[in-house]
């Protein structure tokens, strides 16, 4: 796994690396299940996005907070690190996630980290692809297909760890 930067979630051998001990007094089980979760995200990257191998880290829009599930699972920003097999980065293929509830639901916002002008996937009841330009639909991109699937997992994820709160 690569931890070269804090809060590295995923990798290569499928664990979450261990987050920092936290002083505010975090309950060790939500921390155990924010470490699974953010794991499960980045093997859903790992398995919807190949070859790449992926590792998510709280960007640094996220808040911080002492409650770090509920954030999650409520308001977040999540940086998708993207390498080759080998463990070279590809700072150009990071991906940026964003998580957030309207009403009831929770929404899923997917862009490309460096490249502002790339269409951005809006992911709740269904994708939309939004120019990042103006906000307004757009036709989805060459690699739309798979980004959507990894979108559907992190939806499905989400949502199994909303019903088991």
């Amino acid at each position: 796994m690569h931890q070269d930067s804090p809060g590295c979630m995923g990798g290569d051998d499928g664990q979450a690396a261990p987050l920092p001990a936290d002083p505010s007094g975090v309950d060790p089980s939500a921390e155990r299940r924010l470490q699974q979760l953010l794991t499960d995200l980045a093997r859903a990257a790992d398995l919807c996005l190949r070859p790449w191998r992926h590792s998510l880290r709280f960007s640094a829009l996220t808040p911080a907070e002492p409650d770090r599930v509920d954030r999650l699972l409520s308001e977040a920003t999540l940086l998708i690190e993207v390498r080759d097999g080998d463990g070279v980065r590809h700072p150009s293929r990071d991906l940026e996630l964003e998580i957030y509830r309207s009403a009831e639901r929770f929404n899923l916002i997917l862009s490309q980290h460096l490249d502002p002008d790339a269409p951005m996937l809006w992911y709740g009841s269904h994708p939309v692809w939004m120019a990042a330009t103006d906000g307004l639909r757009c036709e989805r991109p060459d690699d739309g297909v798979v980004l959507e699937s990894f979108c559907r997992r992190v939806w499905a994820l989400l949502a199994t760890e909303i019903l088991v709160d």
